[in-house]
């Protein structure tokens, strides 16, 4: 596994900024308008799962990485559960849902693999060098 220089360097995070920016995309339109508590929840759930690759990594320590991957991979499953309600109610059309649903299952594989390799890696992080 390479080593990264910043969490920008690492590709789950990649897809889950790609992620984010396409669930901003398909929740601009009336319906999200006239439900923005909804707009608002599946926006944050989705921005969660970059934003929490972030700050774990930022942590400088593994355990505390891999922690934050979960929490990643939960908002990951949040986001996902938000976009079958959106797609049952008419809010977003079947397009979208299914390539933002794929996107979403792509980064919950990735994050798992991801997790597991750090939970078996023999390194720490640089707060336990």
């Amino acid at each position: 596994m390479a080593t990264f220089k910043t969490f920008e360097d690492i590709e789950v995070w990649k897809m889950a900024f790609e992620y984010a920016v396409e669930i901003y995309k398909i929740t601009d339109n009336d319906n999200f308008l006239r439900d923005m508590r909804f707009q608002g929840q599946i926006r944050a759930s989705a921005g969660s799962i970059m934003d929490n690759i972030a700050e774990g990594y930022e942590r400088d320590g593994v355990k505390e990485f891999v922690q934050f991957l979960y929490y990643s991979k939960g908002s990951c499953g949040e986001s996902r559960s938000q976009l079958h309600r959106a797609f049952a109610v008419k809010y977003i059309d079947e397009s979208s849902y299914r390539s933002a649903l794929s996107k979403s299952q792509a980064i919950s594989k990735s994050l798992s693999g991801f997790i597991n390799y750090l939970r078996n890696a023999e390194i720490k992080g640089n707060k336990y060098k």
